[in-house]
């Protein structure tokens, strides 16, 4: 490893963490978050609905507040990093990515399900003419072999993508799958890698660490660990991690312990810990965000969450099917001779 290397740190408190509570960031709580972030030497916040732009929906549960207020209260709030924005391509449109760089985007991570790069070629376009850094996100990684993983990276890196990412979307990573996978992009690819963790069997920061090793030099994480399913890198314990390990990330170690104690762990709903769905997740290979849906599903259905969780990775199941949970749930039921609500 070189550690004279910077490492970038992505913050996705204000996208991924507003999973975790349920996408009730008030306009007051990103103001505060995103520029306790910023005085820290975050170099990129991420700031969207958990899915993304336009994620805001029946599917995906309603945002408080209004993805406009959104971004231009992060905007306003950040002063020297880069406000970046997540997109999914069939969720969020060109549009939508265009209405989010006059609202002061400097970046937008352009996410696909691990197979599926072709449908973010538009996208990735479009935000290079906007002017804006742009990653491309695998998600689901662990779903492809590290050859599948390198061709769909290659992808990205055709349409001009700047950074690309490997995303352990459900947490469901061990370190040498995160080596094999990181490594063989970049040494196919001539732009930087970064990686993306999910905690679900509790692997996060270690597999981070794997992704530094195999060559990654940028590395997502979250303050508190606030994400989907158990949460993602603790950023404030990566940043000490890294900074113990000589390696440099121009964050400031005292000031994002602060930022997640002070202003990130008085909103959170509940402590963020592995707790037996959320490691079911990791274990099944189930995408993190269909946590508290499936929470939901199992109230309505009087099912055990772990079921429900093993059959969706059984089906495999990926981002953008959330709405078959419930379908899922009903299945089991009727095969367990279960009632349904209102029984």
């Amino acid at each position: 490893m070189n550690k004279e290397k910077m490492i970038h740190l992505v913050d996705t408190t204000l996208r991924d963490g507003s999973h975790a509570v349920s996408h009730e960031y008030t306009v007051e709580q990103i103001s505060a978050i995103a520029g306790g972030l910023d005085a820290a030497g975050v170099e990129y916040i991420e700031v969207s609905h958990g899915d993304g732009l336009a994620g805001s929906s029946f599917n995906y549960g309603w945002s408080l507040t209004r993805e406009e207020d959104m971004l231009i209260a992060a905007a306003k709030a950040i002063k020297k990093g880069k406000l970046t924005v997540l997109l999914l391509p069939g969720i969020g449109t060109v549009e939508n990515l265009e209405h989010a760089a006059r609202c002061g985007a400097k970046a937008v991570r352009v996410a696909t399900h691990v197979t599926e790069a072709d449908i973010a070629e538009q996208h990735i376009g479009i935000a290079k003419k906007l002017g804006l850094k742009t990653f491309g996100f695998l998600m689901m990684s662990h779903m492809a072999p590290p050859e599948k993983v390198l061709e769909q990276a290659k992808l990205f890196e055709s349409y001009g993508a700047d950074i690309i990412y490997v995303a352990d979307s459900a947490g469901a990573m061990l370190p040498e799958d995160v080596k094999v996978r990181v490594g063989a992009v970049v040494d196919a690819v001539k732009v930087p890698v970064g990686f993306h963790a999910h905690n679900n069997l509790s692997l996060a920061t270690a597999n981070s660490l794997a992704a530094l090793e195999a060559g990654a030099s940028f590395l997502d994480g979250t303050c508190r660990g606030l994400g989907a399913g158990a949460g993602n890198t603790q950023i404030e314990v990566l940043t000490g991690v890294l900074d113990k390990a000589g390696y440099q990330t121009g964050v400031d170690f005292y000031k994002i312990m602060d930022v997640a104690e002070e202003v990130v762990e008085p909103i959170m709903h509940r402590p963020q810990v592995v707790r037996n769905a959320p490691l079911m997740l990791g274990y099944a290979g189930v995408y993190s965000s269909f946590l508290l849906h499936t929470y939901r599903a199992a109230e309505k259905f009087r099912l055990d969450p772990r079921d429900i969780l093993v059959e969706l990775g059984r089906r495999r199941m990926v981002g953008g099917q959330e709405d078959m949970i419930v379908d899922v749930a009903y299945q089991l039921a009727q095969k367990k001779g279960g009632s349904h609500e209102g029984r």
